[in-house]
């Protein structure tokens, strides 16, 4: 059985996964799927088999090889080299230990009064209507990523504009995917040079002192680090929050237990993971040994496939009526939403605590949140690599 592009790396017009996504938890577990660069590939899609491969240590992000398939033509984020996403044990154990302390739970909660007050006074430069996306998740998640790495606020729109060409998965768009990539790169590695001429205590710095005081960090890197903290850091991050208002919305009874009850935030942002994730479907592996899956599919060693996390979350055999969305979900397993293993992702907490901060403002101060357009009419994007809406309109009062 092999579906769309559209059908698999898209989603509904909602954002949910798709009908035929859905179907293959009963008729094919594991299954072709052909991706937005044409490309035919595995796709596993209950949850027990997205986490085994998840976990495997024949699950390689090494996709350098030009034979194998690709999610999309042209430069692509499988193509950064000495990031986090792409390594595999050693390389990879050796950045995360250097990472991870800037990107504990105590060190996310320590930025969560800056971030309340930046969705304080994002809602203040409102006049009771706005986008959420333009005017409030984007801004949120970019100036906090700013706060966290040392990157000039200045700059948030430069870098925007760069990440969202980057993640484009459209054909068309080869050429102005690799300028954006080599802008951006010229930027991070100037960001790098000012940062050594002028220290001070932000995440940057760390990490530059990792490297200068011999902790394997080598230059490329470092600017291929910072490059992937500020893309990810904002974009994603930015997409669950937009696409957890857009979810409250079209659940309105829901919002109103929040305004209501703001005890229950923390876990309507998970259900908000589970339920719509980061808006894409994971990123595929390189299996390099057979691999047995619990389904009792088998993966023969040298197969791409991906792992798609969405279509997990929506597993009925570990998430009772996933179709529903409930955000007094409880009982059930732990979604996958930042993947799980050794790429679990580094920044889940400071997402959490963004998403969180998103949400109690908006409850506290527009306790009548409405679409300001029929949530029908609200265009999501169909080139990138995720699914989201492109304008969200709303008004607060």
């Amino acid at each position: 059985m092999t579906t769309t592009p559209e059908a698999a790396w898209a989603a509904t017009p909602h954002g949910t996964p798709a009908p035929a996504l859905t179907e293959r938890h009963r008729s094919a577990p594991v299954a072709p799927m052909t991706m937005p660069s044409g490309a035919d590939i595995l796709t596993a899609v209950g949850y027990d088999d997205v986490k085994a491969i998840l976990v495997s240590l024949g699950s390689s992000r090494d996709l350098t090889d030009p034979q194998l398939p690709r999610p999309i033509e042209g430069l692509s984020i499988e193509d950064v080299p000495g990031v986090l996403l792409n390594m595999d044990p050693p390389d990879h154990s050796r950045q995360r230990r250097i990472l991870r302390g800037a990107f504990t739970m105590r060190a996310a909660e320590r930025w969560r009064p800056s971030c309340h007050a930046i969705t304080q006074e994002l809602l203040d430069a409102t006049h009771g209507v706005m986008d959420v996306v333009n005017d409030y998740a984007l801004p949120l998640t970019s100036r906090m990523i700013c706060q966290v790495l040392g990157v000039p606020s200045a700059d948030r729109e430069r870098f925007h504009a760069w990440s969202a060409a980057f993640l484009s998965a459209n054909s068309a768009a080869v050429q102005t995917r690799m300028e954006a990539y080599s802008a951006f790169m010229e930027y991070v590695t100037g960001l790098v040079a000012a940062h050594r001429d002028n220290p001070g205590d932000d995440l940057l710095d760390d990490l530059i002192r990792a490297q200068d005081e011999g902790d394997q960090l080598t230059e490329t890197e470092l600017v291929n680090i910072v490059f992937m903290l500020i893309a990810a850091g904002h974009e994603t991050t930015a997409m669950m929050i937009l696409r957890g208002v857009f979810r409250l919305l079209l659940h309105p009874e829901q919002y109103q237990m929040l305004v209501e009850d703001s005890s229950l935030i923390a876990s309507a942002v998970e259900e908000i993971l589970r339920y719509d994730g980061p808006g894409s479907p994971g990123l595929v592996r390189h299996v390099t040994t057979t691999m047995q899956l619990p389904s009792g599919a088998t993966v023969p060693a040298g197969t791409v496939v991906l792992p798609h996390l969405a279509a997990a979350n929506h597993d009925p055999e570990a998430f009772p009526s996933p179709e529903r969305f409930d955000i007094r979900r409880v009982g059930t397993r732990g979604h996958l939403a930042f993947g799980h293993g050794p790429h679990y992702c580094l920044g889940h907490a400071l997402a959490r605590v963004e998403m969180q901060e998103a949400l109690r403002t908006l409850v506290s101060r527009a306790p009548a949140l409405r679409p300001a357009v029929p949530l029908e009419d609200v265009p999501w994007t169909t080139q990138g690599l995720s699914h989201q809406p492109v304008r969200l309109p709303v008004v607060l009062a």
